[in-house]
């Protein structure tokens, strides 16, 4: 098997450890999340865990934009690369919970785009100009590793103006539901278990481990096709009906609640989780056998997001995996 196989790890005090643990089982790179009114920082976790590590690699999946200056990101990126040479890789996208708990929604793929370009030319040297501004990185050798600074960008996409952007700007494509294929690096996020036996999906550790990936399942519908496409899942009217007796300005503070950490009592109450049946879970050899259709379809690294026990589910998927 020649898919790599990584891992996720939530920004927040463990995070450091969790990824030691991580690179001493074989994961090929850990990917931190960034979406700051649930977890913590994303360049302060990941300089945490560059000094923790000595091999893995650094990546952030996936990156919001509006949430900083292009060039404040440049400068970030210049400062793990000296922490961590070569060791680095962001996944850059339009927003799901980074910009939903605030009440926003996703950004238009031209700002992505844009973004990206700008980013490029501040890694490269370059003298950009951004929103009106004309500028470059004035880093002397003190503050920053000598430019070009080679770090590859993955796009954040599963749809066609994603993809169209991750051709023409990316080294690559980090998706959520199904591997993109035709790409170099095609990385996919995927949640999961591996069952014990006699373990099934209404067991209790198996709903703290799954429980979360499948209520974001809810969160992200009702957020990107309201009442009728939640509706359409299990449960799904009544989970809505709970949701929608919160007033319409803090709602999305309702939804997502412990998003991909714990379950909310609202999800906890309606959430099916075999809306998370379709990811690793399963025995060992169920899950071989999905990896292996996944590298099929063209996906060439798979970014395990473990739930729950963390270190535990981390340490049960090595045994399978790697």
């Amino acid at each position: 098997m020649s898919i790599e196989i990584s891992a996720g790890i939530l920004p927040g005090r463990d995070a450091p450890q969790i990824a030691k643990l991580a690179e001493e089982l074989g994961y090929r790179r850990v990917w931190v999340y960034d979406s700051p009114a649930l977890f913590g920082d994303l360049w302060m976790t990941l300089a945490r865990i560059a000094d923790a590590t000595e091999r893995v690699g650094l990546g952030t999946g996936v990156m919001i934009p509006h949430l900083r200056h292009v060039m404040v990101t440049a400068s970030a990126l210049a400062s793990l690369e000296e922490l961590a040479p070569g060791r680095s890789i962001v996944a850059v996208g339009t927003g799901f919970t980074g910009r939903m708990t605030f009440g926003e929604k996703a950004l238009p793929w031209k700002f992505v785009a844009e973004y990206v370009r700008a980013l490029k030319g501040l890694l490269r040297g370059e003298t950009i100009e951004y929103q009106g501004r004309k500028m470059r990185m004035l880093h002397t050798e003190s503050c920053a590793p000598p430019r070009p600074i080679e770090i590859p960008i993955l796009i954040g996409a599963n749809g066609p103006k994603g993809i169209a952007v991750a051709r023409e700007l990316g080294d690559g494509v980090m998706a959520a539901a199904a591997p993109v294929p035709g790409f170099a690096h095609s990385a996919l996020l995927q949640t999961g278990t591996v069952l014990r036996e006699g373990e099934s999906l209404d067991s209790p550790r198996v709903i703290d481990a799954l429980g979360p990936s499948a209520a974001a399942a809810y969160h992200a519908v009702y957020e990107t096709a309201g009442a009728t496409g939640v509706d359409g899942l299990p449960n799904g009217k009544a989970w809505r009906e709970e949701i929608e007796r919160f007033s319409a300005d803090e709602r999305h503070l309702a939804i997502h609640e412990g998003h991909f950490v714990r379950l909310s009592e609202i999800d906890r109450r309606h959430v099916d989780l075999g809306l998370a049946a379709g990811g690793l879970v399963g025995s060992p050899e169920e899950i071989r056998e999905k990896v292996a259709a996944l590298e099929a379809g063209g996906c060439t690294e798979i970014f395990y997001g473990p739930i729950g026990a963390v270190e535990a589910e981390l340490e049960a998927m090595a045994e399978v995996l790697l």
